[in-house]
């Protein structure tokens, strides 16, 4: 596995709380915009990242979730210690996942919204067919036809993020991750972790027997955003949310 990366960081808030914030494949730091002013408001300091590959970041030929989640583990609040919490959507929560496994003290608090902890068969092919149609044509007007009711700014900056990420970096992080499964990750997180699921009769990645597998961890729990697909936090961001600040409280 590749050396970690140092990842370029937006700020929100000035709270004593500090907040990390992952993103997910093909997105940027800017998309957690929603979520960091949000937080910020309810007291925290809230940072979020690109990821290697995307946004701002630096370029790299190792793509596993493994260095995404070396990457995030050598991220730390500015005084250097623990974070309070982390929030991670899809493969920023894979990559949490991995680095709360793997690094203790890295972060006191896990919240993963859908994550990505495994994928395979229908759910590989969904995501790749996502992205390439994200590259393809990456304008307002796409993203606007697919996501009808998403913010303007998150049009906008979904439009960026693909812009600005390395399109085989994407494409290599699905080519890299075979199998991509952390579950065993999973299984040794020793923090407070909440999952907030996408609505299964929309589309989630995590639902069925991957997430009783996942639930197994005593210290995992989980609740579900109704009417929401992947990005539950831009398909319905205030009940999202609203569940962030619960599992933070």
């Amino acid at each position: 596995m590749s050396a970690p990366i140092t990842l370029p960081r937006l700020t929100w808030g000035e709270g004593s709380r500090q907040v990390l914030l992952i993103h997910g494949l093909g997105s940027s730091a800017a998309l957690m915009w929603r979520i960091g002013a949000e937080l910020a408001e309810a007291g925290w300091r809230a940072t979020a990242v690109d990821l290697r590959g995307h946004g701002s970041a630096p370029r790299a030929l190792d793509y596993s979730v493994a260095a995404y989640g070396a990457d995030v583990a050598a991220t730390r609040p500015d005084d250097g210690g623990t974070w309070d919490a982390v929030v991670g959507h899809s493969l920023g929560g894979a990559a949490g996942v991995v680095a709360a496994a793997s690094t203790a003290g890295w972060t006191r608090r896990l919240v993963l919204i859908d994550p990505a902890i495994q994928v395979a068969g229908r759910d590989a092919g969904i995501i790749r067919r996502s992205q390439e149609r994200a590259f393809a044509t990456p304008t307002v007007e796409t993203v606007r036809s697919e996501h009808p009711g998403w913010h303007p700014q998150d049009v906008e900056l979904k439009v960026d993020a693909v812009l600005r990420a390395s399109a085989w970096a994407v494409e290599q992080t699905s080519a890299q991750n075979q199998p991509w499964d952390v579950r065993s990750d999973a299984a040794r997180i020793a923090v407070p972790t909440h999952i907030i699921g996408a609505d299964p009769k929309v589309y989630s990645l995590f639902t069925g027997d991957l997430a009783t597998a996942v639930l197994e961890n005593p210290h995992v729990t989980t609740s579900t955003v109704a009417g929401a697909g992947h990005s539950p936090h831009r398909d319905k961001p205030e009940e999202t949310i609203r569940q962030i600040l619960e599992a933070l409280r």
